[in-house]
């Protein structure tokens, strides 16, 4: 590469990476507040937070990495202009075809990142969170061991624990149980154990499988030295019945949620390249989606390079204005939403038609005709400038009398 094109390469790079920098903050931000929420409203330690946000971590670069490249092409390009750098490399005979090779070579290697991530990185790490998910799902010790706190593991179940000690006992128990219409049981206890065991005898609040079949292991809260109070609607009658130790299922208060990781977001790229008909059969889905999807990884890789020549070839079109060059800004971003767009509008029919998967590329293939065709009028207005400054030198060197005849 030429000096020139090193050193506007490694601007863009710099800025690149300033800008993926500040957006991949904004994002994590946003995501992390939300899983802070429910994570840890869930009894969930910092560990399993910071886990969480390490995973959707490529996801968000993902979603970043083509905005970045655009902005990074706009800055530098606007910084060069302003600066007069791009006018003096015109002057020297660089055409608007020529400036735009290291911004190529830069969308190519942002492209490249993009690929990593959308082939390995971030197939695996959703595969990873929905993995994690199921299992905080099936911890029940973890959804119902905070003291201090009214919790609603389900509808109509209430929960309260006043004190955890260090050997596992829960003091000053509350539970209230109206998930059955027409009746209302509440259980206070001065102490309670969480245990281990298989399915609930017959006659215990909750009933066995219909079809004689074992059940699987669950969750007993053992109340000891407690009270049950019972409240019937239909008569508005209380009855209240002491116990010494009672024991209540509490594997059902929590929806265990199952986790399909044959889904095919979080299959790798070689299954979609190698199987794609075994793949389909696997997922439950359409051959079509699987071509689809698979193609789709690598369209996102060339959107990086078409934001990248958008925000350079926009802002080149531009002449030298006191106020700036605000208009081709404007004017890069929407193109650039246009480009989106037809992203947007292509996918549904793209993963349902039959053959329609290269309906995928559309967008980066308008992005690129909105490059090259910027470029071409850059040129153009750059060969008339020549033109009419060659025709004014060459009548400023006529005498009088040459002009005259």
């Amino acid at each position: 590469m030429a000096r020139f094109d090193r050193y506007m390469l490694s601007q863009l790079m710099v800025l690149f990476g300033f800008f993926a920098l500040v957006l991949v903050s904004i994002y994590w931000i946003n995501s992390a507040a939300r899983l802070f929420d429910r994570l840890v409203g869930d009894g969930q330690s910092a560990l399993v937070f910071l886990e969480f946000t390490a995973l959707t971590l490529p996801n968000v670069i993902r979603l970043v990495l083509p905005m970045s490249a655009f902005a990074g092409a706009v800055y530098v390009t606007n910084r060069l202009s302003s600066e007069s750098e791009l006018t003096v490399m015109q002057a020297t005979g660089f055409s608007p075809w020529r400036l735009a090779r290291p911004v190529l070579v830069y969308g190519v290697i942002t492209g490249l990142m993009m690929m990593a991530l959308t082939h390995f990185l971030v197939p695996t790490s959703r595969a990873m969170m929905k993995e994690r998910e199921a299992e905080i799902s099936r911890n029940i010790t973890a959804k119902l061991l905070t003291e201090g706190t009214f919790l609603h593991p389900t509808d109509g179940i209430t929960f309260f624990i006043g004190e955890i000690s260090p050997d596992g006992t829960l003091s000053d128990v509350f539970l209230s149980d109206r998930s059955k219409a027409g009746s209302a049981i509440t259980y206070t206890a001065a102490s309670a154990y969480l245990v281990r065991s298989p399915a609930a005898p017959a006659g215990a609040n909750a009933p066995a499988p219909e079809d004689g079949s074992a059940a699987q292991q669950g969750t007993k809260l053992v109340m000891v030295d407690g009270m049950a109070q019972r409240l019937s609607q239909a008569d508005n009658r209380l009855s209240t019945t002491h116990f010494s130790d009672f024991s209540y299922d509490i594997s059902g208060l929590i929806t265990m949620e199952t986790v399909d990781t044959r889904n095919v977001v979080y299959q790798p790229t070689h299954r979609f390249i190698t199987d794609p008909r075994g793949l389909a059969a696997a997922t439950g889905v359409a051959e079509s989606e699987v071509l689809s999807r698979l193609h789709q990884r690598f369209a996102e890789a060339l959107l990086c390079v078409v934001g990248a020549l958008i925000g350079f070839s926009a802002l080149l079109v531009g002449g030298f204005s006191r106020f700036g060059v605000w208009r081709q800004i404007v004017m890069a971003l929407l193109l650039l939403v246009v480009v989106k767009s037809i992203e947007g509008a292509v996918t549904t029919p793209a993963r349902k038609g039959e053959g329609l998967w290269l309906l995928v590329y559309l967008p980066e293939l308008v992005g690129f005709a909105m490059a090259a065709g910027l470029l071409a009028l850059a040129a153009r207005k750059r060969g008339r400038g020549w033109r009419r400054r060659a025709g004014g030198d060459d009548a400023a060197q006529d005498t009088p009398a040459e002009a005259a005849t």
